[in-house]
């Protein structure tokens, strides 16, 4: 596995994950995606944690957690800031997958898969898109209009300078993306084997 570089998350690859995973000596994987992406695919025996869940309530997930925990996401973004919220609370042992589910996939991994939906990250791409593009042509008619499209620029900007999104918190929590069972009480139910989940019975 690979070490962590100061200030950035300690990794391990696909093809790490899956000797672990073979060989029995398998690490709780946390899938930090919304409902939706989970729902679209995901690791075997993962376990569904959002991103704001996982922040809000972290000290209570914690008492539920292994000491080797491996962090997945899209691509790696909100995976390394769920890693930081859980180093926070002393949790050893947590490792990013490199790539996230891309990479998985891409290494021709085993994935579970339900209904498809569009990740997050294609949704903050069609709504700031949209906004842009509308805002430019409401300028036409209406001076100063183009400041909104400026705007949506700027906290894109800000987003990848900070690898946070706040378009994408607040899309997370529409109904779309939200699933029947993203609740503190169901999550800490499946952690603790009490609870049907997706992944992991």
């Amino acid at each position: 596995m690979s070490t962590a570089e100061p200030n950035r998350p300690a990794v391990i690859d696909a093809a790490q994950l899956r000797r672990l995973l073979d060989s029995g000596r398998a690490p709780r994987i946390l899938d930090v995606r919304t409902p939706g992406e989970f729902e679209t695919s995901h690791i075997p025996g993962a376990y569904n944690v959002p991103l704001d869940l996982l922040r809000e309530h972290r000290t209570e997930l914690l008492a539920h957690l292994d000491d080797d925990v491996v962090l997945v996401c899209r691509s790696g973004a909100r995976a390394a800031q769920a890693e930081q919220t859980l180093a926070r609370t002393g949790l050893p042992n947590l490792k990013v997958l490199d790539g996230g589910i891309l990479a998985w996939q891409a290494a021709d991994s085993p994935v579970e898969r339900g209904r498809p939906r569009w990740d997050l990250e294609r949704q903050v791409r069609l709504v700031a898109g949209s906004i842009v593009f509308a805002a430019v042509l409401v300028s036409v008619a209406l001076p100063g209009a183009q400041w909104v499209a400026a705007a949506i620029g700027a906290g894109l900007a800000v987003a990848a300078l900070t690898n946070t999104c706040a378009m994408g918190t607040v899309l997370s929590r529409l109904p779309y993306n939200r699933g029947a069972a993203c609740d503190l009480d169901t999550i800490v139910g499946q952690l603790r084997g009490t609870a049907p989940t997706g992944g992991r019975p």
